[in-house]
């Protein structure tokens, strides 16, 4: 158990490595594509996160949010949330569809995607993964609708080692490929992610300020790293090493919600992790999350996510999270 105390001569000031100290991702698929102009792929909305990188020739996106963005060669590209976006060899593009193109499946979750043609030829490696852990949804809903790489090849010399290894993973598929480019995914997706925050400066509400922010960072690990225990304002504040009010404050500034409320979502996130994949009871979550009893735990479950946690128990006995392919974007009825 976590000592609530407010001594925070011992206490970690990195609050991104401990949020990203359990980042693994599930359900990882990948696809290479060689793509000759004029081509464009639309992608739905999904729970999912998404990667692309941009390995050669010329490479758009489009995004509600941002509208489109040129992407270079060495480019690489986050969307954490799934968002709806469009990728294309021009912003002018407006039909899609794959109809032409060649789909080999390469092994396991590895695809390849070919489209002949005789206009300038786009190599893209792109992931598409879920989360293997509810509690990070928080975070990642506070996130930007897309993350450019900051040219982190630059600023990164692991970078360009690590994508040339998943390449060949890629390209060709051996006995334990998945289990390996899933390890690879979870690194680059995290140093992508460190990237972006220490080249970003300015804002100063959502995510990337909470973890910039000596105390807010240590109230967000220590909840992360105890959320069945006893936290209150107080302690919170305490651990934070400031005020009650000041906190509080803060707290609210940055993040856009009490703690309180931070924090019972973060359980309801971990609850459905561990009731939908654990196979844990009722009253062992209740138990392991700091709830005094069932009922007490179902109410705040029920509040968070609009169903019983029964209900969660019964109908998912095995993942929640969605097992979606690259290749299950692309639907042979479905022009994109």
């Amino acid at each position: 158990m976590i000592n609530n105390s407010s001594d925070t001569s011992t206490r970690p000031t990195d609050a991104l490595s401990e949020v990203l100290q359990d980042f693994r991702l599930s359900g990882v698929s990948y696809g290479r594509c060689e793509l000759r102009h004029p081509w464009s792929i639309t992608f739905p909305e999904q729970p999912l996160l998404r990667f692309y990188f941009v390995s050669a020739g010329p490479c758009w996106v489009h995004t509600e949010a941002e509208d489109w963005q040129q992407l270079n060669e060495g480019d690489l590209v986050l969307l954490p949330q799934g968002a709806r976006h469009r990728l294309a060899s021009a912003p002018e593009l407006q039909c899609d569809s794959l109809a032409g193109c060649q789909v080999t499946r390469l092994g396991g979750n590895v695809s390849e995607v070919v489209k002949q043609g005789e206009g300038p030829a786009s190599t893209l490696f792109c992931g598409t993964m879920a989360l293997g852990a509810f509690a990070l949804h928080p975070l990642i809903r506070l996130m930007p609708t897309i993350i450019r790489g900051c040219d982190v090849a630059t600023h990164d010399p692991m970078v360009n080692p690590l994508l040339q290894a998943m390449a060949v993973e890629v390209s060709d598929p051996r006995m334990g490929s998945a289990t390996i480019l899933s390890r690879m995914a979870d690194l680059l997706t995290a140093r992508l992610i460190r990237c972006w925050v220490k080249s970003n400066v300015g804002p100063t509400t959502g995510w990337l300020a909470a973890i910039r922010d000596p105390h807010i960072g240590r109230a967000l690990v220590a909840m992360h790293r105890e959320p069945g225990g006893n936290w209150t304002l107080e302690t919170l504040a305490g651990f934070a090493g400031q005020s009650r009010s000041v906190f509080a404050e803060r707290f609210s500034a940055i993040l856009g919600e009490g703690a309180a409320r931070y924090l019972t979502r973060l359980r309801m996130q971990l609850a459905q992790e561990w009731l939908s994949q654990n196979g844990s009871s009722v009253a062992e979550v209740a138990a392991r999350l700091g709830y005094e009893s069932e009922a007490s735990f179902a109410r705040a479950f029920k509040r968070i996510t609009k169903t019983s946690p029964g209900a969660v128990r019964r109908t998912s006995p095995g993942r929640m999270d969605m097992e979606l392919g690259f290749l299950d974007t692309y639907r042979p009825d479905q022009v994109v």
